[in-house]
């Protein structure tokens, strides 16, 4: 998948992640900040790469805001955003 465009999916409330990614020219760029980034930030890392790299994204610019989102939360936030880049 190739992203297009920008494009932003989340919030920025409690227990909430805001996503954006946009277009890069090489490579996975991936920026977190996160209220719990010191006992979940390795996670968080893992399933934005995981995620990226299942749906065949190898190069975009990705920008985490999270607000203590469970990892479900996170999973369908990527998702969003990826399909609302890739159109």
């Amino acid at each position: 998948m190739k992203i297009l465009h920008k494009a932003v999916a989340g919030s920025l409330e409690s227990s909430d992640v805001l996503i954006s990614v946009e277009p890069a020219d090489e490579g996975l760029s991936i920026n977190i900040e996160s209220v719990v980034l010191k006992q979940w930030g390795a996670r968080i890392r893992q399933v934005v790469e995981e995620s990226m790299q299942a749906a065949g994204v190898s190069q975009a610019r990705v920008d985490v805001r999270d607000h203590g989102a469970l990892e479900c939360t996170l999973k369908a936030r990527i998702e969003t955003v990826l399909l609302r880049a890739g159109r």
